[in-house]
């Protein structure tokens, strides 16, 4: 019986031979190593030419219950999918809601609310639509000498109405009044909106620009209520550097140009078709009247098709749901943007759709209608203003032309 360790064999006369000078005596027991013959390479081994050199037959690393190499429990639960896309989505959903509502309070803090509609006095009726007087105006706050001179803005102090229009968003479809800054109206009993005066009315009668140049917005707002007696709901003014921020933030707004034209005093220089307008092109385009025969009603003209464009392609998916994009131009817009105290993100959204619908349209987009002339000053059509109005008050089809 071998009672020698494992490898160890007993070899009485391994080393000491029979016979030999040094040998042992008979029964001595000789331990020795002996070693036995590797294990043959399995297959995966041969092919990769792979020699072990010793192997005693144990696997390491081998989970409990077995199972090699693609192998598992048989008796484990199958993954519950339905739970996992379950969680999945609740993250996902989570993450939206963060973004949104953290954009929300960003943007509704950036927000100008600079207008107080309610110092205005003797207003009309409340109507079926919401109504926004829309205001470009001259403000050169903010710019530099640089962008003045690039933008071709000059330099004079103070601001005024450079563009002036009414938006009507109605169930029955959106209208857009551009109101020619030359139009003739009266100035009616206000109340100052530093001073808080009462002034009486005089009968005076100005160019429509020249409202906003002698108290600000709440006194516009209260000449357009007067001399059209359509209810204003929202005001929204923009100045020169915060529409050509837009413009570019966008990375610019696709116009088809049906005439080309110039004017040193825009800077305006377009040739006709198809083309996109950085912030300064765009800003020569809606300014430009010197060009045209009919000056400032080609020049309204051209701040509709021209605004009516620029919410189209803000108000898609590549913008909104681009935040690269998205902050960017809301950023831009939102520094230079003044709007009413009342006015919510809601209220501007709807703005910017009611425009795009116009573009796309469903809608109407026109001059107010005019009649003739008074001292240069251009005298609306009353029978045609009535008329508009009612049917923007009624939310009903606009069919009132300006011709």
């Amino acid at each position: 019986m071998n009672d020698w360790p494992d490898g160890w064999t007993d070899d009485r006369n391994a080393r000491y031979g029979r016979g030999s000078a040094d040998a042992q005596p008979e029964g001595a027991r000789v331990m020795r190593h002996v070693q036995r013959p590797a294990a043959p390479p399995l297959p995966q081994q041969q092919s990769r030419g792979y020699d072990s050199g010793y192997n005693t037959g144990q696997v390491y690393g081998t989970p409990p219950g077995g199972g090699g190499r693609g192998g598992g429990n048989p008796h484990a639960p199958a993954p519950d999918w339905r739970r996992r896309i379950k969680i999945g989505s609740i993250v996902v959903l989570v993450a939206v809601l963060g973004t949104t509502i953290g954009t929300y309070f960003w943007a509704d803090g950036k927000m100008r609310r600079e207008v107080d509609l309610a110092k205005v006095i003797d207003r009309p009726k409340e109507g079926d639509c919401t109504t926004y007087l829309i205001v470009g105006s001259d403000s050169r706050e903010g710019m530099t000498a640089e962008e003045k001179r690039k933008l071709h803005t000059g330099s004079a102090e103070g601001k005024r109405t450079d563009s002036m229009m009414i938006l009507a968003a109605c169930g029955s479809g959106n209208t857009m009044v551009s109101l020619p800054r030359d139009s003739d109206v009266e100035i009616p009993k206000f109340v100052g909106s530093e001073s808080g005066k009462t002034f009486p009315a005089q009968g005076r009668r100005v160019k429509l620009n020249a409202a906003y140049a002698e108290d600000g917005p709440e006194l516009l707002v209260r000449t357009v209520e007067h001399n059209t007696g359509l209810r204003i709901d929202h005001y929204a003014e923009i100045g020169f550097a915060g529409f050509a921020n837009i413009v570019d933030a966008l990375g610019g707004v696709e116009m088809n140009i049906e005439k080309g034209f110039k004017d040193k005093k825009s800077g305006a220089d377009f040739q006709a078709g198809k083309q996109t307008l950085n912030g300064e092109q765009a800003l020569a385009f809606v300014r430009t009247r010197y060009a045209f025969a009919e000056s400032d009603l080609a020049r309204t003209k051209n701040q509709q098709k021209f605004l009516s464009a620029l919410a189209s392609q803000a108000a898609t998916p590549g913008t909104i749901l681009n935040p690269f994009k998205l902050y960017p131009t809301m950023g831009a817009g939102l520094d230079t943007l003044i709007v009413d105290k009342d006015m919510s993100l809601f209220d501007l959204g709807e703005m910017f759709f009611a425009m795009k619908g116009i573009s796309g349209g469903d809608g109407t987009s026109m001059n107010m209608p005019v009649n003739g002339t008074r001292g240069g000053n251009l005298v609306w059509d009353k029978a045609k203003v009535q008329q508009l109005v009612q049917q923007i008050q009624n939310d009903e089809k606009v069919t009132v032309t300006e011709k």
